[in-house]
């Protein structure tokens, strides 16, 4: 992390709002999200980062870059055609991040919108080979392709070797949108399980399915599939709101001749939610924004009788509240918390013991 970023924020207030937040957040992290280790570990995540673009504030980029920069591996959706927003989070990552990204997928259904795999070079190596699925002729979902291309990128990190797929499946409520999304999932984890059996390969798909429940129809059609989602990833809600929904999830569906920790429920692997409201824009916080949460009001135009012209006036009170917690903090951050899992990469102990028992026959 690079926090001479902070230098660049020429507004004192939020300068020292940043600060203040960020050892907040620093804090939360510490005591939330396990240490990152130089090999014995992978901490992967996805994140569904609203709109990203270069609609935020610096401090914004600050907090979603030190969130980032908590894990080894991270799948980010919605990454708009304007990438200003990842090349700022990418600044303050520092030099040894890299990202890899999908083309725009264009349409109405695609919405613009990019994906993305951020990684720490210093623990993911990228192994050459990453493509957005293509699912043949005889297996398309109402006869066409995905709305938003699935990406899918070889990774190693450690011993472990595996391919990554994110995916930002279809949302709506609609019957015909329902039926939709639960083909999408089903199609993508049919499609990578055949492979990842084919190719005696280790698979993880991730990303935002829009689940809404555990144990739903849509889960069901991810492990039905062939994909198995752990269960204390299951516990995990993403959400912000009244209503609790498990858009984001983590499968898997791995061939190796090691045992990797996440499948052994009574290990000590570990998984969360991390909810950055506790730390940064907090509900008590909202009276620091109103300046920026402005409002087009219609008034008389003095300089035409009987024309009204609009001009901004700043939100007060519970109106400010309301709107600072629905909308200008999501929109600042996301309306999405990242879901994230440590799994075990050094196979050392394993590899050792196979040849010992090589060596006794």
């Amino acid at each position: 992390m690079l926090y001479t970023y902070l230098k660049k924020i020429k507004d004192a207030d939020e300068k020292k709002r940043t600060i203040e937040h960020l050892i907040q957040l620093r804090r939360q992290l510490d005591d939330e999200i396990p240490g990152k280790t130089a090999e014995g570990t992978l901490l992967l995540a996805t994140w569904n980062i609203r709109q990203f673009t270069d609609n935020r504030r610096p401090e914004s980029y600050m907090y979603i870059a030190e969130i980032l920069s908590r894990f080894d591996l991270v799948a980010i959706q919605e990454v708009k055609e304007q990438m200003k927003g990842l090349e700022e989070v990418m600044k303050i990552l520092g030099k040894n991040w890299a990202f890899i990204a999908t083309d725009v997928t264009e349409g109405k259904e695609g919405n613009g919108e990019r994906i993305a795999f951020l990684y720490d070079t210093n623990k993911v190596s990228f192994k050459n080979i990453a493509g957005e699925i293509v699912l043949p002729s005889d297996n398309l979902i109402q006869g066409v392709q995905f709305a938003r291309s699935p990406f899918c990128v070889a990774f190693q990190s450690g011993w472990f070797k595996f391919f990554l797929t994110t995916v930002h499946i279809i949302y709506g409520s609609t019957k015909e949108a329902l039926a939709k999304r639960e083909e999408e999932i089903k199609a993508i984890a049919t499609f990578l399980s055949n492979r990842a059996q084919n190719e005696e390969a280790s698979y993880i798909i991730l990303g935002d399915f829009n689940i809404p429940k555990a144990g739903d129809k849509f889960m069901n059609a991810l492990e039905s599939g062939g994909f198995r989602i752990p269960s204390h990833i299951k516990k995990h809600p993403t959400n912000f709101g009244k209503e609790i929904k498990h858009y984001d999830q983590i499968a898997f569906n791995l061939h190796s001749e090691y045992d990797i920790d996440i499948l052994d429920e009574n290990s000590r692997v570990r998984s969360g939610a991390f909810d950055f409201t506790k730390s940064v824009y907090r509900d008590e916080d909202y009276e620091d924004y109103i300046p920026f949460m402005t409002k087009d009001v219609s008034v008389p135009n003095p300089d035409k009788p009987g024309k009204n012209m609009k001009v901004k006036v700043e939100r007060t009170g519970e109106e400010a509240m309301t709107y600072f917690h629905d909308t200008y903090r999501i929109d600042q951050m996301s309306d999405h918390k990242p879901l994230w899992v440590e799994l075990k990469v050094d196979f050392s102990d394993q590899y050792i013991e196979k040849l010992r028992q090589e060596v006794s026959k």
